[in-house]
């Protein structure tokens, strides 16, 4: 083995996203495939995330260590369903990618939906962290297990973008929660640690940034890249080294209750 694979391998490791369906979910599937892992994908529907597994499946020729499994994140029962599906067929669960999350509209302020603005609270906090953080940790500290849990933070984590108010809230807080869940599971040898992706391209945002008929950015889409000093959106895979670092207790032992941020410079512009 060498000095690489020592660090950032993940042979015989088994690692559950949530969200399994998404595109940030499959560009992260398929980096922990490559690295060895097992993979087990978690969604809400079962045609998206039976067809993802399909998908990163056939791209990288490893069908015998994908799985997936239906689970509502919100659900503590649906989630520890999944976790005995996924320890059924792999063994014991080391990484758990928090990876629920996405916004619904964007309004001014006082046009806020209050119903939309807690679902989008639940579906990025409650669905997002909470519900899966809690149940495969109280998993891995009965069986003293050293986990790695790895959340997904937002550019909103840190800086409000405009009319996405609940996404905002939501995302600052699995920011707080990260921290606040290393700190008390450390004692247990789990580490939590986030990284927080700049603008990718993906089924839930491609609208705003695109316009379908034309092909070309719409005005949310450059203000993004006026904003984006390297220029571009990120692509899926750029995703990969972040998240194998974060994974590995070998390259990240030390790692914990920290977010990089994958974002092309966007928290750093300036004039």
């Amino acid at each position: 083995m060498s000095y690489v694979e020592h660090l950032f391998g993940l042979s015989e490791k088994t690692v559950a996203i949530t969200g399994g369906g998404g595109a940030l979910a499959a560009g992260m599937a398929e980096a922990f495939l490559k690295a060895g892992a097992n993979i087990s994908l978690w969604g809400l529907h079962r045609e998206s995330v039976e067809d993802a597994a399909r998908r990163i499946a056939a791209g990288t020729g490893a069908g015998d260590r994908v799985m997936w499994a239906v689970a509502d994140a919100e659900s503590e029962a649906a989630v520890e369903a999944a976790v005995h599906d996924t320890e059924e067929a792999f063994g014991a669960l080391d990484v758990l990618v928090n990876a629920v999350g996405g916004n619904r509209g964007k309004t001014p302020l006082v046009e806020t939906d209050i119903a939309l603005f807690e679902s989008v609270l639940r579906l990025n906090l409650i669905a997002g962290l909470l519900v899966p953080t809690k149940v495969v940790c109280r998993r891995w500290i009965d069986r003293k297990a050293k986990g790695a849990v790895i959340n997904i933070a937002s550019m909103g984590s840190y800086v409000p973008l405009s009319g996405v108010w609940a996404y905002n809230a939501a995302k600052a807080g699995v920011l707080n929660l990260t921290m606040a869940a290393a700190k008390e599971f450390a004692p247990h040898g789990i580490r939590v640690n986030a990284v927080a992706p700049g603008f990718f391209l993906g089924k839930q945002n491609r609208a705003l940034l695109i316009d379908e008929a034309t092909g070309e950015l719409t005005r949310r889409g450059r203000q993004v890249i006026e904003r984006t000093p390297l220029g571009r959106f990120g692509e899926a895979g750029e995703l990969a080294g972040a998240v194998l670092y974060l994974a590995s207790n070998n390259a990240a032992s030390f790692v914990t209750g920290t977010c990089i941020p994958v974002d092309g410079g966007f928290l750093v512009d300036c004039i």
